[in-house]
């Protein structure tokens, strides 16, 4: 079987298995080919491709970090890769995927986050979401979750949603977050055409326990690798949008219609539900029970008490998850054991090639 039919049933297997464990329905998006909706941002030499084009590894050396942004700015839409994040000691490394406008609007722009937060030996990754509308830079929408399984021994699918009514973060088809529009919240939310971006980078300054734990590149290069990349939505010239947009306006508007009411945007019972159990099992911090920084929750928060008890003033959680040992992956061994064989057929061996020779030019 070729390398990219075995990636493809591989993706079909977990989407699968994540619908069994969670109880929800797979999200069904097409997956592109690089080339098709991408292109290289930054640390050009530092972006790997697989033979077939539909794995793309970014790595962080001592000489720079690396990205990729989408060919299209986009009104709205669903944004989704499957990510395999950086092992071992990681401390200080940020991967982001994420939509922005800021280089269209740099002081008034948009963005919609996943921030992946590396830590030192032993602890785990953690997951950072966050919602900015019109430069509202000072005014952070931060939620923070550990993950329920090992982020670096598998691919976990994250998805965007946005619309003009909500936005949602979903990690493995289940949603973790959502923020809906509301007048109260004026320009706070996010309304101008974006990009998609992917990134890893140097966040020594204040990723890990605010700067204690700095990037170690002794044990670099740090590779994250996306696959099962998808763009769905309406592509859009920022400038005529925000002008009044014309035709273009009035093609989005049907796009959103449809994207509005199909599977993936509509919140049914069984995904708030959902939702809930993620929220109760894996946030660690929440800004809307911040009361140190916000006496009066912002305008979106639905202030659920349940949650609001388990929460300092501060909004971080009150005691410390405890996990029952470690735990390959929320799909299940059987899922984990297909995707890693199908995953190592569909990975370009240049990749681990290039990695390893970068890393033993970091050392000499």
């Amino acid at each position: 079987m070729a390398a990219g039919a075995v990636a493809a049933t591989a993706l079909l297997v977990l989407a699968a298995a994540a619908a069994a464990v969670s109880g929800l329905p797979a999200i069904n998006v097409t997956a592109m080919v690089f080339e098709e909706g991408y292109a290289p941002l930054f640390g050009q030499d530092n972006i790997l491709r697989s033979a077939d084009g539909r794995t793309v590894s970014l790595l962080l050396d001592r000489s720079t970090g690396s990205g990729f942004i989408s060919s299209s700015m986009y009104q709205h839409g669903f944004f989704s890769a499957s990510i395999k994040l950086p092992s071992d000691y990681t401390a200080g490394v940020v991967v982001a995927f994420y939509t922005s406008n800021g280089d269209v609007f740099e002081k008034r722009h948009d963005e919609l986050d996943f921030e992946f937060l590396g830590n030192i030996r032993g602890k785990p990754w953690r997951v950072q979401t966050n919602v900015y509308g019109n430069g509202s830079v000072s005014r952070g929408r931060e939620e923070r979750y550990v993950l329920p399984f090992d982020p670096t021994t598998e691919f976990h699918r994250y998805s965007i949603l946005w619309t003009a009514a909500a936005v949602a973060f979903y990690v493995d088809d289940v949603p973790v977050r959502e923020v809906r529009r509301s007048a109260s919240m004026g320009g706070d939310f996010p309304s101008k055409p974006m990009s998609l971006y992917a990134t890893v980078w140097d966040a020594s300054t204040w990723a890990t326990s605010g700067g204690r734990y700095r990037v170690n590149y002794r044990y670099g290069p740090f590779v994250a690798s996306f696959t099962d990349l998808a763009l769905l939505g309406c592509r859009a010239d920022p400038i005529r949008m925000v002008a009044g947009g014309g035709p273009q306006q009035a093609s989005c508007a049907a796009d959103e219609e449809a994207l509005r009411a199909s599977d993936v945007a509509v919140m049914t019972v069984e995904k708030q539900q959902a939702m809930r159990r993620f929220r109760e099992q894996n946030m660690v911090y929440s800004y809307c029970y911040d009361t140190l920084r916000y006496p009066v929750a912002l305008p979106e928060c639905d202030v659920v008490e349940s949650e609001r008890r388990r929460f300092k003033d501060s909004g971080h959680l009150r005691f410390a998850l405890r996990r029952r040992g470690p735990r390959r992956s929320s799909r299940g061994a059987a899922a984990g054991r297909a995707a890693a064989a199908a995953r190592a057929a569909a990975a370009s061996r240049a990749t681990a090639a290039a990695a390893a020779a970068k890393k033993q030019a970091a050392d000499m």
